[in-house]
């Protein structure tokens, strides 16, 4: 493709263009409408990436700021492995003096990569319909249930989630440790997608992904929230701001987009979560809501929560049907009623519903139970919020004959302000608990635990006697086990499907599932 081509889709216009002649000579040029370098005009463009290391011969390098460095500061290697250009944001005029390659100069480099994209990819979202899911917990859980009702109906649907990928049955797990993509990638799915003759496709868009830009252009039809609780105040600094993110969503659905018959563009709002009045102002398009406590569109009533399985009607504006889903917990029918009302939005028949739901099995991570013969009860999940980590234990509770212990952490380099609250929440709500690493990054992990710990020892319990701080996760896990004795459920919390725990900047091979059958064999 034409850098040309590929410019005209950036929506704003570059600033400037240095065009470095015989990798020595540095000259400047305004992007104008008529004057622009022949040199620029020439280059093809066999791909992009933001990454230098992914680049390859023909590329077109996006120099994007990260958090821990700088594109900008990789230019030469991008040049050695084949870029011919490179786009990103206003340059030290030191560094404009030795630039080894053609750069171009724009004020956002993120939307930038975004609009990108969805250029070199053909514009895929124009040819789907789109539906993003939002909130602090249950996005991964509700995004498996819209796609598993949407088959069940007989649609082809693609699926990005933090756990796991789907094109057209196919499903691989989300090894990236990215919960939204980067635009690029983002964009590359959804055409894989469109080749793949999928109609629906199904995105998890998370606050990073919405104030960072990965999911523009997705041209969203359908915005789903689950709830809106405490989380990523590191990144966003406040609760307000946080909240703002999550808007951006459903600021994103046009009443006025066309994408053809049976696409309906459609807010799908929880009536029982603060969200719902946060949200309601940013819609442009018809608003459908789901309950279970207060009047709604869609309602769940008769609810019949058990140990393996969850029963209860679903009210539906002109009719109603019975929900049966291995999924356990209050807090899963609220996702299931989020999906529900999802697909009632795109007129999904009710026994097609009824259907996706009954043969959802689980999701990976998710109140995963792990069965190794023990006499104890063993459940991986990815709680990692505050509402989330309470949410699971109170399932978990009249579950539970004996005592309900929980492991858990909180990541580094992240929202500091949740970690007493979650300390709180265990020393109130479970029997004994173990503290130890979620994602310690290069903050100090002892001092984690012990910020975790403050909020347990606030409330009356001691370490010792009632918790320990053991930053080692498997020692955690075997210690937790050790103290286990017939009846008992240990929770493992906060890894879920993961497959990595990031210790300073390297990811470490981990899995909570696979270290929990190994000490749990150990043990017999």
């Amino acid at each position: 493709m034409r850098l040309i081509t590929l410019l005209s889709a950036l929506e704003q216009r570059p600033l400037s263009v240095h065009i470095v002649e015989a990798r020595t000579k540095v000259s400047d040029a305004s992007m104008g409408a008529i004057e622009r370098p022949p040199s620029i005009e020439d280059i093809e463009i066999a791909g992009i990436a933001y990454d230098s290391r992914e680049v390859g011969k023909g590329g077109l390098f996006v120099a994007v700021p990260g958090f821990h460095t700088d594109g900008r500061k990789f230019l030469a290697e991008a040049v050695q492995r084949g870029a011919v250009v490179a786009i990103g944001e206003p340059l030290q005029q030191e560094a404009l003096s030795s630039l080894p390659l053609p750069y171009i100069e724009v004020n956002d480099i993120r939307i930038a990569l975004a609009n990108l994209a969805c250029a070199f990819y053909g514009y895929p979202a124009q040819q789907l319909c789109t539906i993003g899911v939002t909130g602090t917990d249950g996005k991964t859980t509700t995004c498996n249930l819209i796609s598993a009702i949407f088959e069940a109906a007989g649609l082809q649907t693609g699926l990005m989630t933090t756990a796991n990928f789907r094109i057209s049955g196919q499903e691989w797990e989300n090894a990236t440790r990215q919960s939204t993509l980067e635009a690029l990638e983002v964009q590359q799915y959804l055409r894989r997608m469109l080749d793949a003759d999928v109609t629906h496709a199904v995105i998890e868009a998370t606050s990073h992904g919405l104030e960072l830009q990965r999911v523009r252009g997705c041209n969203f039809d359908v915005g789903v929230v689950t709830n809106i609780t405490h989380e990523h105040l590191d990144f966003h600094k406040t609760l307000d701001n946080y909240r703002r993110a999550k808007a951006r969503l459903f600021e994103m659905l046009d009443p006025g987009r066309d994408k053809g018959p049976g696409i309906q563009p459609a807010a799908i709002l929880n009536r029982d979560d603060v969200s719902y009045d946060i949200l309601k102002p940013y819609c442009r398009v018809p608003i459908l809501d789901y309950s279970i406590d207060q009047p709604a569109a869609i309602r769940a009533v008769d609810i019949q929560l058990n140990a393996q399985s969850t029963r209860f009607h679903v009210l539906l504006p002109d009719s109603e049907l019975m929900i049966e889903t291995q999924l356990v917990g209050r807090f899963n029918v609220s996702n299931c009623l989020a999906a529900i009302t999802t697909a009632y939005s795109q007129g999904i028949r009710p026994a097609a519903i009824a259907e996706g739901l009954a043969h959802v099995k689980g999701i990976s991570g998710r109140m995963e139970s792990i069965n190794e013969g023990q006499p104890y009860s063993v459940i991986v999940d990815y709680a990692h919020t505050p509402d989330s980590l309470e949410k699971v234990l109170a399932t978990l509770r009249p579950l539970t004959a004996g005592r309900l212990m929980v492991v858990f952490g909180s990541a580094g380099e992240r929202d500091i302000q949740k970690r007493p609250i979650m300390g709180r929440i265990a020393a109130q709500m479970a029997d004994f608990f173990v503290i130890t690493d979620e994602d310690p990054r290069e903050e100090d992990r002892t001092r984690i635990l012990q910020e975790i710990a403050h909020g347990a020892e606030v409330v009356g319990k001691r370490q010792g006697r009632d918790f320990l701080c053991i930053a080692d996760r498997t020692q955690a896990i075997a210690a937790a086990f050790a103290k286990a004795r017939a009846g008992d459920t240990i929770l493992l919390a906060g890894k879920g499907h993961e497959q990595s725990i990031i210790v300073g900047r390297q990811k470490v091979s981990w899995d909570d599932r696979r270290v929990a059958r190994e000490e749990l064999r150990r043990l017999q």
